[in-house]
């Protein structure tokens, strides 16, 4: 009698599973009675957040279900683009980089390099965000409502991926990159005293966070920020 249960996951996602499964793209494991098909993806090395449906045998299952010895569970990715919540994104303390660059483009990415994981689900769920992680294992956790996976080995590939998946629309140089505050135009004169005196002789036009203060100008950042804006056009879905 077969006494293993079969979990198939979908290529996209097979980079997830030990190295001695991705080829085929299946793992194998103990049957448990007392184990939900939620479960079953988790030990499978899965985050609930990067499934969109199972088939348990054939037919839709809920992640409440439980297998029978010898089933076969198909895991679904989640289809893209999906809405994210209206609060925004939430970024765990090493992706600082890519919340910058998300900030840049006029999304609401909160971020701290002082936040514990515990303290990173509590603000997700009360501020209604999207928790954005390399970290598996927290997005494991059930307390997390909305939560996604960043892919990629690097800042750029990251965004790549967060856009694809989230189809956002795009505000570029409206939020602060230090804080994420709102920016705004400002007047010369409002801001002539912080400048420094190359600055306020060569720059007229100037804008302001709402939120820290910070003062911005089209400066000598201009060329790369108006490259990673182009790059971040051409990924967006057509509306």
């Amino acid at each position: 009698m077969a006494v293993d249960v079969t979990v198939a996951v979908p290529p996209a996602l097979r980079f997830l599973l030990p190295a001695r499964d991705r080829a085929v793209g299946v793992r194998r494991l103990r049957f448990d009675p007392d184990a939900t098909l939620g479960h079953l993806v988790r030990a499978a090395g899965v985050p609930p957040t990067e499934v969109g449906s199972l088939r348990l045998d054939g037919e839709p299952a809920a992640p409440a279900a439980r297998a029978r010895p010898g089933s076969t569970l198909v895991i679904e990715e989640r289809a893209r683009p999906q809405a994210a919540p209206p609060g925004g994104y939430l970024l765990d303390v090493g992706l600082g980089t890519l919340a910058r660059r998300l900030r840049l483009l006029g999304l609401d990415a909160a971020w701290s390099n002082r936040a514990e994981d515990a303290d990173l689900v509590a603000r997700a769920a009360a501020d209604d965000r999207v928790l954005l992680t390399q970290d598996r294992g927290l997005l494991m956790r059930a307390a997390v409502r909305h939560g996604a996976l960043a892919r990629g080995a690097g800042t750029q590939a990251q965004l790549a991926d967060v856009l694809d998946r989230f189809a956002p629309a795009l505000a570029p140089l409206t939020r602060c990159p230090a804080c994420g505050g709102v920016v705004r135009p400002v007047p010369k004169a409002e801001v002539a005293e912080l400048l420094e005196p190359g600055t306020r002789r060569s720059v007229d036009e100037f804008a302001r966070c709402t939120a820290c203060g910070q003062v911005y100008w089209r400066g000598a950042h201009a060329r790369r920020i108006n490259a990673l804006v182009r790059a971040a056009g051409a990924r967006a879905r057509p509306a």
